[in-house]
């Protein structure tokens, strides 16, 4: 693994972000003394939509279910 100063870090960050972007990750160190290590970050999973279909049975009135008690309570009746 690459190791290099504080010094050629600041004057070369660009350069060495695209190369542990690549794979190759580097430590910065001060003195010769190792104080961080730079890698890529993994990418997370992007969420998948619809990984539930066909397991869970709706049923057909689903969008409808409860709405007259619904609008009842948005209209401020309460509860019948």
């Amino acid at each position: 693994m690459k190791i290099v100063n504080m010094h050629e870090a600041k004057t070369h960050l660009s350069r060495l972000v695209e190369s542990a972007v690549k794979g190759e990750p580097f430590v910065i160190a001060r003195a010769g003394k190792p104080l961080v290590k730079v890698v890529m970050i993994q990418a997370e999973e992007p969420r998948r939509t619809g990984f539930l279909k066909g397991a869970v049975d709706l049923p057909e009135d689903f969008d409808s279910m409860a709405s007259d008690e619904i609008q009842t309570l948005f209209e401020g009746r309460g509860p019948a």
